[in-house]
């Protein structure tokens, strides 16, 4: 087995408040330690150290007033919270200032040595609700001796290139921070067991809580079948992922039977895809996810 422990944390922040609601995730942090001793990851929803007033009050220019450097002390502040309970930890997303001075919705990820190691900049925002300009480049990061694992923030799992451009970049596990105040978090389960079944891989799918968000988690395996399921409120959801089952299923099919990312590595290159502008290109070499 390669397992991955993982907890993630169904909640919600002190609204307009980020550094009371970073002072409630350290002590969060600490007591998910305490109780799943062997938790490797640590999982929030997206937004969460921003802060954000409830979806109904007034947002106009709060991303700008919220938004921090990165790197920097919040970043900082962070990788001491990952060190001191020695996980690794996806604070769920930050509104980052870049260096010309646009606004992203960013995920970091903290290693267990308190090392900023990945951080990912959403890719498709909520348009045109969410006024943050979209990132470039999709992101993964390895924990070594487990497995490659893939970022994406809330609105990317509706677009299938999201999902599809990570698990070609080697991801088995794709972590997906969302906030969804909206009554369509039913289609997102459902694009979330999609993504997971397209790409033979786990997604984890964590919404914060009421009064947040509607809740609603859900952690899926790469067969598309649901290991564990949030209810509206606040909880802990956690789950050991055997990343060999990724192998496994990609290998023999879903269900034992259909292997479709195994065939269209095979036969992509000899696919026309207009609508990308060329092929299915060979899969690019990936470093081993057994050695990190």
């Amino acid at each position: 087995m390669r397992p991955l422990s993982i907890a993630a944390l169904q909640t919600a922040p002190v609204p307009r408040d980020p550094r009371a609601t970073l002072g409630l995730l350290a002590e969060r942090v600490r007591a998910i330690r305490a109780a799943v001793p062997h938790v490797q990851l640590v999982l929030l929803p997206e937004l969460h150290l921003a802060s954000p007033p409830p979806i109904l009050e007034q947002h106009s220019g709060y991303a700008l007033d919220a938004a921090v450097e990165i790197p920097g002390p919040l970043s900082d502040e962070l990788g001491r919270i990952a060190a001191a309970s020695d996980v690794w930890l996806v604070p769920g997303s930050v509104y980052e200032r870049g260096a010309d001075g646009l606004i992203h919705n960013t995920a970091l990820v903290l290693a267990p040595d308190g090392e900023l190691v990945a951080r990912y900049r959403k890719v498709f925002p909520w348009q045109p609700h969410e006024s943050c300009a979209p990132g470039e480049d999709f992101v993964t990061f390895v924990i070594p001796d487990v497995g490659r694992i893939g970022l994406a923030i809330c609105y990317d799992g509706s677009f299938p290139e999201t999902f599809r451009q990570l698990a070609w970049l080697g991801a088995e596990v794709v972590l997906q921070a969302n906030l969804t105040t909206t009554s369509d978090r039913e289609q997102e389960l459902v694009m979330a067991r999609a993504n997971a079944i397209f790409n033979q891989l786990y997604v984890v799918s964590l919404n914060a809580s009421a009064p947040a968000g509607v809740g609603r988690s859900l952690i899926v395996d790469p067969e598309g079948l649901v290991r564990v399921a949030g209810g509206a409120g606040e909880e802990l959801l956690t789950d050991v992922l055997d990343l060999d089952a990724v192998e496994r299923v990609r290998r023999f099919g879903t269900a034992g039977v259909s292997r479709m990312w195994d065939q269209v590595l095979r036969e992509g290159s000899g696919i026309e895809l207009p609508m990308y502008g060329g092929r299915v290109r060979e899969r690019v070499a990936v470093a081993s996810t057994h050695e990190g």
